[in-house]
């Protein structure tokens, strides 16, 4: 298996300020109106596309019906007065009046996987915005393929395309918005990965020493946890979880030490979830092994913070477990002490990402962070109150409203949610300071997130983001999201740092 750090995860990106002879592909933004489409921008690239350019590639396009709707593709011949280049491909924007840096990024990321084995692309929508369309191209071409062999592996025309030129009107123009969307990218990519690697080859041990490693060669510090010095700290909640699998828990901490604001992040590293003895059906088990997901998310951006430099201090603490059906696991009706001294009783070893996560919360509020955010595949109710692109916020009102009005900004449309007080009630135990589970089925990514709360030190801006949804995309490939791990909610979380470092 290779590492992932070891592949390259997206094309090559660069700024431009002319189109080469050697261009396999141009591609141009189409906006769509009453009075027919209209190519973007209109006047930023005139001495490329001149206006009898312009004018031939609109009779063109319009000739062969295409309209400018929202991420339609049209591909056609190149006319004269393009030198070089082999054949235009217009993608779809919508209406002029509703164009926005997310419609740019997804119609990058179509034009992107529908140009596979192409060498060379130059692209005119970084006109536009150049950090959306480096990012739509960057994500649209990603593909996991380490595991197919000479059988099934893409041959030479399904490659992704290698190497997008985002066209520039002069020198500099975009430098730093390309810089910046080019290492989110790779973020993002970095956390699909490891979501994407089977459980057979990304077990806790495994999760650790991987994100251990490229932590350690970006300069951070790393703490890894195994089952003994989980056992000797009291981490009762990684350990109950973990102790019905052949493959032991760990819990890893990795800090960028920016500045003197401490934010912590906290990520669910289920590496695989059987339920335990609250067994799935068989159905679908197959996706859980994206229970990680909340995970790959945070190390990937502590690892972001870093190469951004932000000013902040970022640690994040990340438990992982498998959770397995064994004679050694954990029952319903079991007790466990979680770090921190509260104990709780497992009703439902299914309700087992909340229990790991209780032991990083208290772990992480010993640091003393200003704000707290904590990333999970937490709840299928998540899926049924939402969808499966809408990631639930919550926590503390101020903060989670914050969270969600960035997620939203950055195109992964978080919304805040409430934890209602009178949920709290059915998190009592008869036996224990908390049941892990109420004895209902309503609200359940609310009760999920009261019971979070518990852990979560009254002065701490606090956010718990259930992406159990979004993180992993079951269904076809749409936008700049391919199938399988989407990165969610990488791009919220650096946003978020990076509003907090700028306070």
């Amino acid at each position: 298996m290779t590492a992932v750090a070891d592949r390259s995860l997206g094309p090559e990106l660069a700024r431009t300020e002319t189109i080469g002879a050697d261009t396999d592909v141009l591609v141009i933004g189409l906006t769509s109106s009453e009075d027919g489409p209209a190519i973007v921008p209109e006047d930023l690239f005139g001495d490329v596309l001149t206006a009898d350019v312009r004018a031939e590639l609109l009779d063109q396009l319009g000739a062969v019906g295409a309209k400018g709707k929202a991420e339609e593709l049209t591909r056609i011949p190149a006319p004269a007065g393009l030198d070089g280049v082999t054949s235009v491909l217009a993608v779809g924007l919508g209406s002029a009046e509703k164009l926005d840096a997310e419609q740019i990024r997804r119609s990058a990321g179509v034009a992107a996987r529908a140009l596979s084995g192409t060498e060379l692309v130059v692209t005119t929508l970084s006109g536009l915005d150049i950090g959306a369309a480096a990012e739509g191209f960057y994500l649209g071409a990603y593909s996991f393929t380490p595991f197919r062999s000479d059988k099934s592996a893409p041959k030479p025309d399904e490659q992704p395309v290698a190497r997008v030129e985002l066209l520039v009107p002069e020198p500099g123009f975009g430098e730093e918005a390309l810089f910046r969307a080019q290492l989110t990218a790779e973020a993002v990519a970095t956390a699909r990965d490891f979501v994407n690697t089977p459980p057979s080859h990304l077990y806790p041990a495994e999760f650790a020493s991987r994100a251990k490693e490229l932590a350690e060669a970006a300069g951070l510090t790393v703490e890894v946890l195994d089952e003994k010095a989980l056992e000797a700290g009291g981490y009762g909640g990684v350990l109950g979880v973990g102790k019905g699998s052949s493959r032991p828990p760990r819990l890893i901490r990795i800090t960028y030490a920016g500045g003197p604001k401490k934010v912590a992040l906290v990520g669910k590293g289920i590496t695989f979830d059987t339920g335990g003895i609250s067994i799935k059906p068989a159905q679908n088990m197959e996706n859980m092994t994206s229970d990680m997901a909340g995970a790959a998310a945070v190390i990937a951006t502590t690892l972001l913070a870093a190469r951004l430099s932000l000013p902040i201090t970022v640690t994040a603490t990340v438990p992982m477990a498998e959770n397995m059906p064994s004679a050694t696991a954990q029952r319903p009706g079991d007790v466990l002490t979680q770090y921190g001294g509260t104990t709780v009783e497992v009703l439902n070893t299914d309700a087992e990402g909340r229990l790991i996560l209780a032991d990083a919360i208290v772990r992480a509020s010993e640091d003393e962070p200003e704000y707290l955010i904590d990333v999970a595949t937490l709840t299928g109710a998540q899926m049924v109150a939402l969808g499966t692109r809408t990631p639930g916020v919550m926590g503390t009102e101020e903060f989670r409203d914050r969270v969600a009005r960035i997620s939203r900004e950055v195109g992964e449309n978080g919304w805040a949610m409430p934890l209602p007080a009178e949920l709290r009630a059915d998190l009592n135990s008869k036996i224990a300071d908390l049941a892990n589970v109420a004895p209902h089925r309503w609200g359940g990514m609310l009760s999920a997130g009261l019971f979070l709360k518990e852990f979560v030190p009254e002065n701490v801006q606090w956010a718990h983001l259930d992406v159990a949804g979004p993180a992993y995309n079951t269904g076809g490939p749409f936008g700049y999201i391919g199938k399988g791990g989407t990165g969610v909610p990488v791009r919220t979380l650096i946003a978020v740092l990076q509003d907090i470092a700028a306070e």
